[in-house]
């Protein structure tokens, strides 16, 4: 078969390349890359790479036995440096890579497409031509409900998943499960334990698997280890028609420096800086991006605009947006260079993480943008036109290191640490927050959520069931990390599937029977979600009965007859009798206690009606009497 180059056809327009020059084309993957498509009738592949400071470039693969000679593109006289051309009779599946021609004979210089939709299974690395374009979806239901499904009103509970360790075949030889494996059990799961959205950790492809898919070879490619790009298009398909929501958790802060990557790509540091001060990871040993160069913005944002256009990802998480932000972040004094100004700030990543959100906004008013950030950087959820980042929800990182800092303390102890319990609610609406008990709190010697609980077995669980129990009416959106819903005793390994059979265990089944119900509460109670993102959803009662352990505290829905009052008493003393105050005379009624038998607790719910009464209590005229057993936590409503 022959394999003929022609330089006569072209995906780019003079719009197209205006605005690449420009730096504000966020849909190159419609351009650049491999795509199939035919030349007067014939079948073919058009191939285009941005590659300025390459001296040729040509693409090599099976179809041509790799010759670096037989099929060289030709550069582009727009001044773009983008060299393009099409390949007759390379077809969909094909392995290729582009080998680039330069002046420094010790870079290797076959590397991956940088736009590739599909890649060889690792360790291979090469890519393949594919076409993502003729995919026929069957979500429209959900698409068309998913602004309301993402909104800053409604509930958002999300389950964070590793692929490869959600569950695995150990029947046979302890495989993966498939994409389409996946979809099926996990969207049975999702729906059975009412979670609404799930979150996966990287599935954007990468070399390393013990990278948990955080260092990232290809940006614009589901990872091959699980299926082809179509069955992750299933995947998301089904999650949708069970109405859950798909997060992608992407990685723009660092890429891998395996040599088919994008790290000197055409002889030159392209994508990164060339100051290993700037370009070079401590912490990690990955290369960082030079979000100062326009087509490195653009290759992400590209990127992030292909799984939402593409993919219908209904959010993605941006990684380790701290290390952007600061140019000092992980490293000593002297090994970091200020900016123009003189300070720590990274002023291309800011402009950078700007551009994405508004292009992302503009495109997709549906979706959501979540920032790992771990600072106190300013408005990192506020409004780009008003000087913020524009992300819908920052992780509370705060509350996640103050909740499990307390909860580690013997509840004889926890008086004198009464702060940690409190200070997130003093800033909890400083920004839209997500409460993460994230898979970064269940790795590397940290130990199980569980395990993080003080006691016997019967406290560690009741321990576990209030914490939650204290999330969910917190306010902020929710995300756990699998094997946390029914509380996996051993810390989290990427190379096994969670220890399932832990569910024939009452205490495990008691956790996982309270997640379900707290799920469901979330979703049905407007009080517990409908202003997690406004202040005029929380009053407190009382904060500050640190000898007792016990604060209280009501999440406000629009009539107050749907509100819920909150008492948590992380002593494992009961406190029969606890005074409440109230400011509505009337009946109460408890709906929810952590400690309730059906969650395999060990004492009884207020089962009577409570009725308020005339005594004034924490500066209210009128209050109640409840029974706090031990290590609880209680929600009580109003009865209508």
């Amino acid at each position: 078969m022959k394999y003929t180059m022609y330089y006569d056809v072209t995906r780019f327009s003079e719009l197209d390349i205006y605005l690449f020059k420009e730096g504000t084309h966020s849909k190159l993957y419609k351009h650049l890359g491999s795509h199939l498509m035919k030349r007067e009738g014939v079948e073919g592949v058009y191939f285009a790479l941005w590659a300025p400071h390459a001296k040729g470039v040509s693409v090599i693969g099976d179809f041509n036995k790799y010759d670096e000679n037989a099929h060289k593109l030709q550069l582009r006289g727009d001044g773009s440096g983008i060299w393009d051309g099409f390949i007759e009779n390379v077809k969909e599946y094909d392995i290729y890579k582009y080998h680039i021609f330069n002046d420094f004979e010790n870079l290797n210089a076959n590397k991956a497409d940088p736009y590739a939709f599909y890649a060889e299974v690792a360790p291979n690395s090469a890519s393949r031509v594919y076409n993502i374009e003729n995919f026929t979806w069957d979500d429209e239901k959900w698409m068309k409900k998913r602004a309301k499904n993402n909104s800053h009103k409604n509930a958002i509970s999300v389950y964070e998943v590793h692929l490869g360790s959600w569950r695995r075949k150990v029947e046979e030889n302890n495989r993966y499960l498939t994409y389409e494996e996946s979809a099926r059990e996990l969207a049975i799961y999702l729906k059975e334990m009412k979670f609404t959205h799930v979150e996966l950790m990287p599935i954007t492809e990468f070399p390393f698997k013990g990278s948990w898919g955080y260092q990232t070879s290809g940006y614009f490619a589901p990872t091959s280890r699980f299926g082809e790009p179509k069955d992750f298009m299933r995947f998301v398909e089904v999650m949708h028609q069970n109405g859950i929501g798909v997060i992608l958790d992407w990685v723009p802060s660092h890429f891998v420096t395996d040599g088919h990557g994008l790290m000197n790509f055409d002889g030159t540091c392209l994508y990164e800086h060339e100051d290993p001060r700037l370009g070079y990871h401590p912490q990690w040993g990955s290369a960082i991006f030079n979000y100062e160069r326009n087509e490195v913005r653009e290759f992400l944002i590209s990127s992030a605009m292909m799984w939402l256009d593409i993919y219908h990802i209904d959010g993605i998480r941006v990684d380790a947006v701290a290390s952007m932000l600061y140019l000092d972040y992980a490293r000593e004094e002297g090994d970091w260079i200020p900016n123009e100004f003189g300070g720590n700030e990274n002023l291309g990543a800011i402009k950078f993480l700007k551009q994405l959100n508004s292009t992302v906004g503009e495109f997709h008013t549906d979706t959501m943008m979540f920032a790992e950030e771990s600072t106190n950087f300013p408005q990192v959820t506020g409004k780009v036109s008003e000087g913020g980042l524009g992300f819908d929800y920052k992780w509370n990182m705060g509350w996640m290191h103050d909740i499990l800092k307390y909860m580690k303390n013997d509840p004889i102890h926890r008086q004198y640490h009464h702060n940690d319990l409190t200070f997130s609610f003093v800033y909890m609406y400083n920004e839209n927050y997500i409460l993460p008990l994230s898979h970064d709190e269940v790795v590397h010697m940290k130990g199980s959520l569980i395990n993080k609980m003080p006691g016997d077995n019967n406290q560690k669980f009741a321990n576990l069931r209030a914490m939650y129990s204290l999330m969910y009416a917190h306010p902020g959106k929710k995300l756990l990390f699998m094997g946390g819903e029914f509380a996996q005793f051993a810390e989290w390994n990427f190379e096994k599937s969670l220890d399932w059979h832990l569910l024939d265990q009452e205490n495990h089944k008691g956790i996982s029977d309270i997640i379900k119900e707290l799920n469901k509460l979330y979703k049905k109670e407007p009080a517990l979600h409908k202003y997690d993102c406004d202040p005029k959803g929380f009053e407190w009662i009382d904060e500050n009965d640190h000898s007792a352990n016990v604060i209280s505290y009501i999440r406000k829905a629009k009539k107050s007859k749907d509100n819920i009052i909150v008492v948590c008493n992380f002593s494992d003393k009961p406190h029969i009798g606890y005074e409440v105050g109230i400011s509505e005379e009337g009946k109460y009624k408890e709906i929810f206690n952590s400690q309730d038998k059906q969650f395999a607790g060990w004492s009884s719910k207020n089962k009577e009606i409570l009725k308020t009464i005339d005594k004034s209590v924490h500066g209210r005229d009128l209050s109640l009497k409840v029974t706090l057993p031990p290590l609880s936590v209680i929600y009580i409503k109003k009865e209508n």
